[in-house]
């Protein structure tokens, strides 16, 4: 029933009711990470939901081994940078599994008495994950039925059937495999007493930049506040991030990129920062220490897995609360600088970390040497941004006067005035009003001034001695 009396007619009480007052700012997240790369299991081009490490494995499996890459030159990226981010303390992340062309699904054939043909079964999903799926297919006695086991990893499946058509029934509940067309069912398969794995899968890992743009056009109206590419350098990425962030935030879904310097060398860390000038962009370096999960040998990642530690880090901050002096829990660093270096290249806007006090970012900068040279500042006014829209466009259609300009004020106002209390503001001044002309024009003007908290990076001491 409306709430508007838009008649009086019959007699009745007639009830207007008017509940702009009630109208405030809802829960704004800050730390939603969004991340593309390749992977050996899971859905292209799809966007997957992951709460935690253990969510990125069962949806993505396990990486390849760094130093023997299933595709040479291209070691598979997405899980092992999700590593990184969730143990910087990342939480709700937005993943993307990209791929050059379609990923290929292993299989393999079952045969019957004869060697005549049975059915294929075909990994549910694409992939090299699959090539790891190994199957037996025996029969204890004569009589006895056909038992064919498959397994891969900690996961372990049993079927059996007097005949081929019962197996081929049977394995319809399978939670790897699906069965293709059934060719003499009556007929008994062929044993397979060696453990055998399935073959064919791919990846497609050879991805490019436009594979990448292609990844990150689906995280455009996604829920999120923080950007990182795995697999990719500074070098390779900064076109096709560069236009996601400017598109998303020309749609009014804002958010940042921590990417990683090409290599831990110096001149590529320099090469990369001369190509940069950012608000929205972090550059990290220099390289990561890390064991790797896949093979267990210790190995050295370059800077944009240090990138993403730095990323999952900073999900777990308030927006005004500085990375600067965090301390992050990785192993060691690749290529770490002199005092010298670490001078320079800070000069230049990257973001570093070095060995002090444990591992620790030395300064919390985007690669803008400008306004918003503090990520912490860039992030409060996001924040700031998101929250007069959500109290803002509730108002949206309502009546242009005084009573309803207060009322968008009192909004307005709760939500900056909280923001002070939090500490994300020093302090802030605001208008709302409209002339006759704004009115006709259907214009309500909001005018604010934000003091924005900055973050100590220097601490200047004076000792005098008397």
């Amino acid at each position: 029933m409306s709430e508007a009396i838009a008649e009086m007619i019959l007699p009745s009480t007639y009830i207007e009711v008017r509940a702009e007052g009630l109208i405030g700012v809802g829960s704004i997240a800050t730390g939603n990470l969004g991340i593309v790369g390749t992977a050996a299991r899971g859905p292209v081009g799809e966007v997957v939901a992951l709460g935690g490490y253990s969510d990125a494995l069962d949806a993505f499996a396990l990486y390849d081994p760094l130093s023997t890459p299933r595709l040479a030159d291209n070691p598979l990226s997405l899980v092992r940078t999700l590593e990184q981010a969730f143990a910087g303390g990342a939480r709700s992340v937005y993943a993307v599994r990209i791929a050059n062309g379609t990923p290929v699904k292993a299989a393999v054939d079952v045969k019957t008495a004869g060697d005549a043909a049975g059915f294929t079964m075909t990994a549910r999903d694409a992939g090299t994950w699959a090539n790891g799926i190994r199957y037996t297919l025996t029969q204890a006695a004569a009589a006895d039925p056909w038992v064919l086991k498959l397994s891969v990893g900690n996961t372990k499946e049993e079927f059996s059937g007097l005949t081929t058509a019962d197996l081929h029934a049977a394995l319809v509940t399978s939670t790897l495999v699906t069965v293709g067309a059934l060719s003499n069912g009556a007929a008994a398969p062929v044993s397979v007493a060696a453990s055998t794995p399935l073959a064919g899968g791919s990846d497609g890992a050879n991805v490019s930049a436009a594979d990448l743009a292609a990844g990150l056009a689906l995280l455009a109206d996604q829920p999120v506040n923080i950007v990182i590419v795995a697999g990719f350098g500074a070098d390779q990425a900064k076109g096709a991030i560069g236009a996601h962030l400017e598109a998303t935030e020309n749609e009014g879904r804002e958010r940042i990129a921590v990417l990683g310097a090409k290599s831990a060398v110096l001149a590529d860390v320099e090469a990369d920062i001369g190509t940069l000038n950012d608000d929205r962009i972090v550059l990290v370096a220099p390289g990561l220490k890390a064991t790797d999960a896949a093979d267990g040998k210790a190995v050295d990642l370059p800077p944009s897995y240090l990138a993403a530690v730095v990323a999952g880090k900073l999900a777990t901050l308030a927006p005004h609360i500085s990375l600067t002096n965090k301390t992050l829990p990785i192993d060691g660093l690749v290529g770490p600088y002199n005092t010298t270096n670490y001078k320079k290249l800070l000069q230049e806007r990257v973001l570093l970390v070095r060995q002090k006090f444990g591992f620790q970012v030395v300064k919390g900068i985007t690669t803008e040497n400008a306004a918003f040279t503090q990520i912490s500042v860039r992030r409060i006014v996001d924040y700031a941004k998101a929250g007069v829209r959500l109290g803002s466009d509730p108002y949206i259609g309502r009546l242009n006067n005084a009573r309803v300009r207060a009322a968008l004020k009192a909004t307005l106002d709760g939500f900056l005035s909280q923001m002070v209390v939090d500490e994300m503001l020093v302090s802030y001044e605001l208008d709302v009003s409209a002339t006759r002309a704004q009115e006709i024009r259907g214009i309500c003007a909001v005018t604010m001034t934000l003091m924005p908290t900055f973050s100590i990076d220097f601490i200047r001491v004076t000792m005098n001695l008397q």
